[in-house]
């Protein structure tokens, strides 16, 4: 059995799990959840690339500053 992780497919919990232990303090199934439902990047499959996740995380903060 292949253990190995997909970055470019991973299930919202284990993507919760990698935030946490990467240091995040807010990860949480229900910060993932919101995103998702904001329009966060989603595989048809129901996994998430963390790549694509993280870009879209930075241009929402980045958003989030020039409305300031």
């Amino acid at each position: 059995m292949d253990n190995s992780l997909k970055i470019t497919a991973l299930q919202p919990e284990v993507l919760v799990r990698l935030l946490k232990q990467a240091g995040s303090r807010t990860a949480s199934p229900e910060m993932i959840a919101e995103d998702l439902a904001s329009g966060a990047p989603q595989n048809p499959d129901g996994t998430i690339n963390l790549v694509e996740y993280a870009a879209w995380l930075a241009k929402e903060e980045d958003d989030a500053d020039q409305s300031e």
